[in-house]
């Protein structure tokens, strides 16, 4: 129930390892992302991953520090990060 103040909000400090996904396809064993920048390899992701996630293409291939794996759509990831060289 809404008690009409704002909620806190809270800023990302977090690192992640991404990458933005050009297509997905399904497989009997879950699915194959394939990242936009050729230079990497296809992901291979299973069946609850493809579930709870439902990645689509245009969105980043997410994991965090703790090897936790996420989907993330492309607005709230690129005004969520910035890219570390």
């Amino acid at each position: 129930m809404q008690t009409g103040r704002e909620m806190p909000r809270y800023k990302s400090h977090k690192e992640v390892w991404a990458l933005k996904i050009a297509r997905v396809e399904n497989t009997a064993e879950g699915g194959t992302l394939y990242p936009e920048d050729r230079q990497y390899d296809k992901i291979q992701v299973d069946f609850h991953y493809m579930a709870k996630h439902n990645p689509v293409a245009g969105g980043y291939y997410v994991v965090y520090k703790d090897g936790y794996k996420s989907f993330s759509p492309a607005e709230a990831f690129e005004d969520g990060y910035t890219l570390v060289n």
